[in-house]
């Protein structure tokens, strides 16, 4: 893999942590939520990451115009990517306030299944990620300064 590669696995990487920490925000900020647009309370919702298929990039293209050399075909890398956002389907939290506007016949009204811990925990994940791949970003364009400074 060359540096162009590992640059745009980083890219994919940060994006996706990306809209997990507000996929966290969300859920934190709903967790007193008990009524939504679609009816009912809000339903926690969870990130699924999947990995991209190498998509032909800047680099593979000039190096497919300049005729790598025999046997030094490297295998595309992709990145990773977020296939869907899935509400959890844990059942609804009950707590008994019979003078709440959503409360049922018996008084109960539900809330959603949200724990502040999981989901600060999902967030310092999600930032520690963004983090190290920022971070690899970084040493990947040091990397490619040097090179250039190499060259000159």
């Amino acid at each position: 893999m060359n540096l162009f590669g590992v640059m745009e696995v980083s890219r994919s990487a940060l994006e996706a942590e990306r809209i997990r920490a507000e996929v966290v925000a969300a859920n934190m900020a709903n967790a007193e939520t008990t009524r939504t647009a679609e009816g009912g309370p809000y339903r926690r919702q969870q990130v699924v990451f999947t990995s991209e298929a190498p998509q032909s990039g800047f680099a593979s293209q000039m190096l497919g115009a300049a005729g790598s050399p025999i046997g030094s075909a490297e295998p595309e890398i992709g990145g990773v990517r977020i296939s869907a956002v899935v509400p959890d389907q844990t059942p609804f939290l009950r707590r008994y306030d019979p003078g709440h506007p959503d409360a049922d016949k018996d008084g109960y009204v539900s809330y959603p299944d949200i724990n502040p811990v999981t989901e600060m925990v999902d967030l310092m994940g999600a930032t520690r990620a963004y983090g190290l791949n920022s971070s690899a970003v970084q040493a990947e364009k040091s990397m490619v300064s040097a090179s250039l400074d190499i060259l000159k």
